[in-house]
């Protein structure tokens, strides 16, 4: 966000005085220009792409000539179903590049325009707090749409490229219509985006507290791993409702069921907004006492 952008001729007779769509669409160029945002847009799209590809030239069998089973399930059985490449590409993706697309946006929303100084002319301004952090949240929230999508883009293509339309069938056996399928899609992706923006919350807290973004990337990513650890403990099973990576591999496969399930989806929608709630809540309580 450059300095001349606030710097506008408005009012100065208290806060808020900048148009809000004005500022985020300000914010929104400004995210756009990054180099790096545009590469982890563009990897990730890249990415059902290449898992199509291999999964078309290894066929349906695991790395050693067997059937698949375990955590690659999931994948086995997106091989010639177009439904399936989509989803299990973003669930893949789920457990780390995603987040860091993520956590990358919340680290450059503050600690970013912090360490560059460019953070101080918001302050400055004639925008409030919270205003602020509305701003910074929505530009973090836009990313992750845009990640999602695109993914939800390049696998459909993919699969419909490699498997044609009639390969639209769930995990139960049914077949699915175009128009269903792409539903069915549309609504993993809205959860996965939903689990994103709470990644995304938890950045923008980190991001308030420090000028170094690479240090609140590596802090997001280092608990999206430690939560993924502690999942595993049999013996902490009181702490995994509290997980926000609880789930983030099953919840996606109840989509793909006939009817489809609900119970994890719900779980993880209403943990993530909590996690929402609680991050803006600490990055607002720390922009409300910064000076710069």
């Amino acid at each position: 966000m450059t300095t001349a952008t606030l710097a506008a001729p408005v009012s100065r007779t208290g806060h808020d005085t900048v148009p809000l769509p004005r500022l985020v669409a300000a914010e929104l160029r400004w995210i756009f220009r990054r180099p790096r945002t545009l590469a982890v847009l563009g990897l990730l799209a890249v990415v059902p792409i290449v898992i199509g590809i291999g999964l078309t030239l290894v066929g349906d069998s695991g790395p050693d000539g067997g059937p698949a089973d375990g955590d690659a399930a999931l994948l086995a059985s997106a091989v010639n179903n177009a439904l399936v490449l989509p989803i299990a590409a973003l669930v893949m993706t789920l457990a780390l590049l995603l987040p860091l697309a993520s956590a990358m946006a919340g680290a450059d929303a503050l600690a970013g325009e912090a360490a560059h100084g460019t953070l101080r002319a918001w302050l400055v301004a004639p925008v409030s707090r919270g205003r602020l952090l509305v701003v910074k949240a929505i530009g973090v929230a836009v990313v992750c749409v845009v990640a999602v999508l695109a993914m939800c883009i390049t696998g459909v293509v993919t699969g419909l490229i490699i498997n044609g339309t009639g390969s639209l069938f769930t995990l139960s056996g049914t077949t699915l219509s175009l128009g269903a399928a792409l539903g069915r899609i549309l609504l993993v992706a809205g959860w996965i985006v939903l689990q994103l923006w709470a990644v995304g919350a938890v950045a923008l807290a980190v991001s308030s507290w420090t000028e170094h973004p690479m240090l609140v990337v590596a802090s997001v990513l280092a608990g999206d791993i430690v939560f993924t650890i502690l999942g595993f403990l049999t013996s902490l099973d009181w702490l995994h409702p509290f997980l926000l990576t609880r789930n983030w591999a099953e919840a996606p496969t109840e989509i793909l069921q006939d009817p489809i399930g609900g119970s994890m989806l719900t779980e993880g929608a209403l943990r993530a907004a909590c996690y929402i709630v609680v991050g803006l809540s600490l990055a607002y309580g720390r922009l409300a006492t910064r000076d710069g």
